[in-house]
C-alpha cells in the first residue's frame, strides 16, 4: 500500500542520531543555559546542531530549515506553549498562562514531570521538522519489492 509525502520517508535512525548528537553531545553549557535568554547562544547552538546532519548530505534549504527552526524553537522555548495549548483539550478550568509560563504546566504538577514533558515535546517537534526538511529535496523512495509466494501446487 503506497503512503503519501513525508510518511513515505519519515524518520530514520540516522536522523535521530544526528538530532541527539547535535542537541545533547555538541551543546555546551553556555548554549544550554543562555539560549533562552539571548539570541547569540541560541544561534550558535542552532548552527552547531546542524553539524551532524551534514553527514546525511542535506540540501542547503534543508539545513537552513533545520538550523532556523531549531533557533526559533529553543530561543523562545516554544515547547512550553505547545504544552500549555494541548492542556486545553481537557475539561475546564484551564490554567492561565501566568501560572504555566515556565514549562507549560501549572505549579500543581511536579517540577521534574513538567520539565521532562516539555523536553519530550521539544524533541518531538525538532525531529518532525527535521524529517520534513530532509524530505523536501530527498529523492522519493520506491516501495520495497513485493515477495512472491512460492507456488505451492508444484510441490
Amino acid at each position: 500500500m503506497p503512503t503519501a509525502g513525508i510518511l513515505q520517508r519519515v524518520i530514520t535512525a540516522d536522523q535521530l542520531v544526528a538530532h541527539a548528537v547535535g542537541d545533547y553531545v555538541l551543546q555546551s553549557d553556555w548554549m544550554a543555559t543562555r539560549k533562552t535568554q539571548a539570541s547569540l547562544p541560541a544561534a550558535v547552538h542552532g548552527l552547531v546542531y546542524c553539524a551532524p546532519f551534514l553527514l546525511l548530505k542535506p540540501s542547503l534549504l534543508s539545513l537552513a530549515i533545520i538550523a532556523g527552526s531549531h533557533f526559533v524553537i529553543d530561543r523562545w522555548r516554544l515547547a512550553r506553549y505547545i504544552a500549555w495549548l494541548k492542556n486545553w483539550i481537557s475539561p475546564w478550568p484551564y490554567q492561565p498562562w501566568e501560572r504555566c509560563k515556565e514549562t507549560g504546566y501549572g505549579p500543581d504538577h511536579p517540577e521534574w514531570r513538567s520539565t521532562w514533558l516539555m523536553v519530550m515535546i521539544d524533541n518531538t517537534v525538532h525531529v518532525l521538522i527535521n524529517a520534513w526538511a530532509l524530505s523536501l529535496t530527498a529523492p522519493p523512495r520506491s516501495p520495497a519489492p513485493r515477495r512472491r509466494r512460492a507456488d505451492r501446487s508444484k510441490r
